[in-house]
């Protein structure tokens, strides 16, 4: 495997996404999913050296998703196999294509990564020299994934470029308090954190959305980015900030879209050679607009695609 320039750990599953059929009924169609896995394979796609982090299962589903992540050229050297079945998860779609979720995770092959899974993998459990660290969503939720993931991040404070985006899935925090705490413990030493507005009011209730990303660049954060659906993309460094107004559109569903923004975000930042903490402190106005309309450019993208369907190459302007 070329060494990656990214490192994506998480969560990795199959979505059930419902289909009209031509008498009326419902059904279920299957497409690869999971937040992290989403990232992972937006910056294949989008010709960045990257590999996979988690554990995927020997059953049909497992297979499915390594087969997904080998077309998009995602690196698999990173990856555990176990017998336990893969995570499915049911989509349900408002009437504007907004995805709800139920999942069916329980001794589920993606959440069951421990520690010790890693120091006994034939890679140690010690990381690419050089890679960023990306980790998010309902990988931070369901244990012990959710500590593993937390401790081997925090190890690395410091030593790379750490990313981060909570999408969090209220149905799945069964401990506010802890998962709170986490995400908070997690920001404070990250160099890039993304969040939605859905995500702010469930980790801090009451609170204005730009406040806590304010906060988090106050406590250390390199880069902030706030996304709030159709309302502009908000980005802040300690130096610097933009907005970017995503474009009206029909859309399929929202699936992924923020899987695909985060994915593009980091792969403008590899493929202009700013994948640095001081490259990413040192962006102004100017580099940081460019990059929030290349991302929301992939966002957009996605959402007139059916489920997590992040862009190729081919489908966007080249990143400058």
């Amino acid at each position: 495997m070329t060494r990656p320039a990214i490192v994506v750990a998480g969560d990795s599953l199959i979505d059930f996404e419902p289909i009209r059929l031509p008498a009326g009924d419902v059904a279920y169609r299957p497409h690869c999913g999971g937040s992290c896995l989403n990232v992972a394979i937006g910056l294949g796609r989008l010709d960045v050296p990257t590999a996979f982090l988690g554990r995927l299962s020997t059953d049909h589903f497992g297979r499915m998703l390594r087969a997904h992540l080998a077309e998009a050229g995602v690196g698999t050297d990173l990856i555990l196999e176990t017998d336990d079945l893969t995570t499915l998860a049911m989509v349900h779609l408002s009437e504007g294509g907004q995805p709800s979720y139920s999942f069916h995770a329980s001794g589920a092959a993606d959440r069951g990564l421990t520690r010790q899974h890693l120091t006994e993998s034939s890679w140690g459990g010690t990381l690419p020299e050089g890679a960023a660290l990306h980790i998010g969503s309902i990988a931070l939720a369901m244990e012990p994934q959710a500590s593993t993931l937390t401790e081997l991040f925090l190890g690395e404070a410091g030593r790379r470029v750490l990313t981060l985006d909570p999408n969090v899935r209220p149905s799945l925090v069964t401990d506010h308090e802890t998962f709170v705490s986490r995400i908070e413990a997690l920001a404070r030493v990250s160099t890039i954190v993304k969040c939605s507005d859905e995500d702010c009011a469930a980790i801090a209730p009451g609170a204005p959305p730009g406040q806590v990303m304010r906060r988090w660049l106050d406590e250390g954060v390199s880069l902030v980015v706030l996304t709030e659906g159709s309302k502009p993309v908000r980005a802040w460094t300690r130096h610097a900030s933009a907005a970017y107004q995503p474009p009206p559109v029909p859309v399929i569903d929202t699936i992924g879209a923020g899987d695909s923004f985060m994915a593009a975000l980091l792969a403008d930042l590899h493929h202009t050679g700013r994948l640095s903490v001081a490259a990413i402190e040192a962006l102004d106005d100017a580099a940081l607009e460019t990059i929030l309309t290349w991302a929301g450019t992939a966002a957009t993208h996605t959402v007139q695609q059916a489920g997590a369907n992040p862009p190729w190459t081919t489908d966007l302007p080249a990143a400058t």
